[in-house]
């Protein structure tokens, strides 16, 4: 029961950062688009062409977000959940991790994403990508797979604090 309460407060948590960045400034969030979208958006020149998919500045915020991620959960899932092994650390949190990334996949881009006209970037609202389900539910398996190394990470911290 406590780890799915500590999924559903991570999901506020996940959505009131997210939500109106995106809603503020689509571009934010833009390598996390489906690549014809970013493609149209450099053919406009509403951004600069890239050679690889995340900006440096991208892989920066999102690598200071898994740091965060990993002490933080690590000291929630010691106190909070009593975890005292690799293995309770590492479970809970990949648990947690779970229910963030099929969250963010089938709510905040499928029900949401795919739907909001308040993500359209202008010149891209034709677009059928945005629409797009498999690229989401494909991303997110990725960044399921991406969860093992942090959680794994967290599971270390736990088994020795």
């Amino acid at each position: 029961m406590v780890i799915l309460v500590e999924g559903l407060i991570a999901i506020v948590l996940f959505t009131m950062i997210v939500i109106p960045a995106t809603i503020r400034n689509p571009l934010t969030a833009l390598s996390d688009y489906p690549p014809q979208i970013v493609r149209r958006c450099v053919e406009l020149g509403i951004v600069p062409e890239r050679e690889k998919r995340f900006s440096a500045m991208d892989l920066i915020r999102k690598g200071v977000a898994v740091v965060v991620f990993i002490v933080l959960f690590a000291l929630i899932i010691k106190k909070v959940n009593k975890a005292n092994t690799f293995l309770e650390g590492f479970t809970i949190s990949y648990i947690i991790w779970l229910i963030i990334a099929w969250y963010d996949a089938l709510i905040v881009d499928c029900l949401w994403f795919c739907h909001s006209k308040k993500v359209r970037i202008p010149g891209t609202e034709d677009m059928k990508e945005y629409q797009d389900y498999g690229f989401h539910i494909r991303q997110s398996l990725i960044g399921s797979l991406i969860g093992l190394p942090a959680c794994l990470a967290i599971g270390a911290i736990v088994s020795v604090i």
